[in-house]
């Protein structure tokens, strides 16, 4: 059941004649958004730009870097359209993460295309490592499991390809990026990267806050090719190249796209978990420790606002994509799913390993299938599984996060398919939860919008704390037996999906710790004990005396 909470957002098609403005840009994988944000935090105007994915062979999905800036230069010039420019007192980037090019470091000419995190070329370099034991060093130090999805094998791949003997990279000649640090290349002309976006790069110490030499050795990439890591807050160059915004304004921010929506839900409360929801989901939640999370969750780095903030996080690769899946298997589109869905699935399970399975699970060799399908199963049946499959899933990795924080007090859910009330109320039903939807559209601007108003002196952090963020309650509506029931069918559905792969019980005990002891045939193997327990959940901010951290003028260098 829905229940509002809060005025509707507010945005207008000028900004009132009063106070600064924040101009945040959101660079996704299928679009580019920019937003324009008024002293009471209300977007007042917008820019969308669509950006296109290519897949020149199998398992293969990249962007262009220089379609991608263009894609920045006009929906600023969308979103400043009719407004005063100079009155924007700050700038913020929010950008999808993992995906990975490489440039000239003189010329700045990308020498690839982006290698985008959905890519999937590294998978063979990711198993050999595993099968030489590199995993629990990959994990340890960088806090992410091995899988192609992260940059460390992307950055092996295009070093092979473009600069095999690593003399160029070594003489400083090339520059590996993100599309933080390629925007930021863009604007000022400087190499770097956030500290939460290099968290995410499998190269870096997520404990020390820095490169790590050993995972440069094992991925051979010279350090002289990595960007300059600073915190969320930079310092940042100046913007450059996005009229009519005049030249000039500061950079204050940079957040990774799953990071600024935590940030936008002010996610530095305690007990609050949020569920972005886009081609793929991420969840997370802050933590005050770097300790190791459970099997199954990532590790990182929230942002570094005066001191670190680490989160836990669980991955999942297919949850709107599913749906643009399964509409393009009709012949319909993804927005008419939700009034085709029927009232049951009639057992129907549909597990979106389209390219294996992410968290908890991480198994690339699972594979994408269909279970419980009769003679009557029809279309409402499908559309149905399909929803339903988000909501499993999503689950799956919120019950991962609360054995290592501790109860989750708020769920909170952002992103494009959460306009679906279907959906929301399926993964109340599923989660036994409340599940709170930000009214609010582009969450990761807005998160990137508001942390580069802190850092540009529009805000306080107690303004931020007191910002309106009006919401959408689902509160659970079905019994405790159904819901079991469809757990079970949709865990039996998991450990079909995943029988080409090499851990013979056909669970890992990652998986295992998912399912809840209550669903019947959920599997046998216990949940495995933390390693080391989680510190108490202090400031997370971000707190100078969390953790260990170099001098405090550089938090890593890649020079």
């Amino acid at each position: 059941m829905a229940d509002s909470t809060g005025a509707a957002e507010g945005v207008g098609t000028t900004a009132g004649t009063d106070g600064p403005l924040v101009l945040a840009l959101d660079q996704g994988t299928s679009a580019t958004k920019a937003i324009l944000v008024d002293v009471r935090g209300d977007i007042v105007a917008r820019g969308s730009v669509p950006v296109s994915l290519a897949t020149p062979a199998p398992g293969w999905v990249e962007q262009s870097a220089e379609d991608i800036w263009r894609s920045c230069r006009r929906a600023v010039e969308q979103c400043l359209d009719g407004q005063d420019a100079t009155r924007v007192a700050a700038v913020g980037l929010s950008t999808q993460r993992e995906s990975l090019l490489l440039w000239e470091r003189a010329t700045g000419t990308p020498l690839s295309p982006l290698v985008s995190w959905l890519d999937k070329r590294t998978v063979g370099d990711a198993s050999l490592l595993r099968a030489l034991d590199s995993a629990e060093l990959v994990r340890d130090v960088s806090g992410l499991p091995l899988d192609p999805m992260f940059s460390a094998p992307k950055a092996a791949w295009l070093l092979d390809h473009h600069d095999p003997e690593r003399r160029r990279s070594r003489a400083g000649e090339l520059c590996l990026g993100t599309v933080d640090s390629w925007l930021l290349y863009k604007l000022g002309g400087e190499h770097l990267i956030e500290v939460g976006n290099a968290a995410r790069t499998q190269l870096f110490d997520v404990h020390r806050l820095t490169w790590d030499e050993r995972l440069m050795r094992l991925f051979d990439v010279p350090p002289g090719v990595l960007p300059r890591v600073v915190s969320s807050q930079g310092p940042f160059p100046q913007a450059r190249g996005l009229a009519p915004l005049p030249d000039g304004v500061p950079v204050t921010a940079v957040l990774g796209d799953s990071h600024a929506a935590l940030f936008a839900h002010a996610g530095w409360q305690r007990g609050t978990v949020k569920a972005t929801y886009g081609t793929g989901s991420s969840v997370m939640a802050v933590t005050s420790s770097s300790t190791r999370p459970s099997p199954g969750m990532c590790l990182t780095v929230a942002w570094d606002v005066d001191g670190p903030a680490w989160a836990v996080e669980g991955n999942i690769r297919s949850t709107g994509a599913t749906l643009t899946w399964l509409a393009k298997l009709l012949g319909t589109d993804p927005s008419t799913l939700a009034s085709l869905a029927a009232d049951s699935s009639e057992g129907v399970v549909i597990v979106p390993a389209f390219g294996g399975l992410g968290a908890p699970w991480w198994d690339e060799e699972a594979v994408g299938l269909i279970s419980g399908v009769t003679f009557g199963t029809e279309t409402p049946q499908l559309a149905r599984a399909a929803l339903e499959s988000i909501a499993f899933q999503v689950e799956d990795v919120v019950a991962a996060v609360e054995r290592d924080i501790g109860p989750v007090v708020r769920l909170l859910a952002d992103g494009g398919p959460t306009g679906n009330p279907l959906l929301m109320q399926l993964q109340a039903d599923t989660s036994g939860r409340v599940v709170e939807r930000a009214r609010a559209r582009d969450l990761s601007a807005l998160g990137a919008a508001h942390l580069a108003g802190l850092g540009g002196g529009v805000w306080s952090r107690a303004d931020l704390e007191r910002l309106h963020r009006p919401r959408d309650a689902y509160t659970p509506d079905e019994d405790p037996d159904s819901r079991a029931a469809r757990r079970a069918h949709w865990y039996a559905a998991v450990r079909r999906s995943r029988l080409r792969t090499s851990d013979d019980e056909g669970i890992s005990q990652a998986a295992a710790a998912s399912e809840p002891a209550s669903v019947p045939g959920a599997g046998t193997l216990p949940a495995p004990p933390r390693e080391r327990p989680l510190a108490a959940a202090g400031s997370t901010w971000g707190d100078p005396a969390s953790g260990p951290r170099p001098h405090p003028s550089v938090i890593g260098d890649g020079s």
